[in-house]
């Protein structure tokens, strides 16, 4: 076992990168040639959640954006880069959104308490949700209320990128659909939510 994380990083690479080529010889070539990814997946930076082993995908196959709680704020640049590149240049036709259980933001965003400037900005949009929802999460115990409050975050970044340019063009032109998913982390299963 090492004990150094980067180490672990780079021994795991070693491993990957001649476990891929002795089954496949030419597939970091192929990979080096472009990408063709059909879907792209938002969610969360946590680390419980890496989408390409959680969907059983390979390398190529999602084009993903993450962040804390998966939300997506109208004015953030960052969001909105990678959903136009994307959408317009990688033409990708479905986009996802996954929130999931057991969320650290989404748990951090049930109280107002002070988190530090930054995170406290960021999760504004969070704790805004819940108390324009108050009454329905106020009901559930804590579980129950940051999954809902997940969920509900599903929806209302689903409700942001509907107002991105190049996902009102995609829609029309492409036929792009919009998906919301909630990850239960302790089952592993995805959810669809409606």
């Amino acid at each position: 076992v090492l004990a150094d994380p980067l180490e672990r990083l780079a021994t795991g690479n070693a491993y990957y990168a001649n476990k891929t080529t002795s089954k496949n010889p030419g597939a970091f070539t192929v990979l080096s040639q472009g990408e063709t990814p059909q879907i792209l997946w938002l969610s969360c930076a946590d680390s419980r959640i890496p989408e390409t082993t959680v969907c059983h995908c390979k390398p190529g196959g999602i084009f993903v954006y993450r962040d804390i709680a998966n939300t997506i704020h109208v004015d953030d640049i960052n969001p909105a880069s990678v959903v136009e590149y994307a959408v317009t240049h990688r033409k990708v036709n479905k986009v996802v959104v996954c929130g999931h259980t057991t969320c650290g933001g989404t748990t951090e965003s049930l109280t107002d308490v002070d988190l530090g400037e930054t995170l406290n900005k960021w999760l504004h949009l969070l704790r805004e949700l819940r108390r324009k929802h108050r009454a329905e999460p106020d009901a559930l115990d804590d579980g129950v209320r940051a999954a809902r409050v997940a969920e509900l975050n599903v929806h209302q970044s689903i409700d942001v990128l509907r107002k991105y340019p190049a996902i009102r063009i995609a829609i029309m032109e492409q036929g792009l659909t919009i998906h919301g998913l909630i990850y239960d982390l302790a089952t592993g299963q995805l959810k669809v939510l409606e």
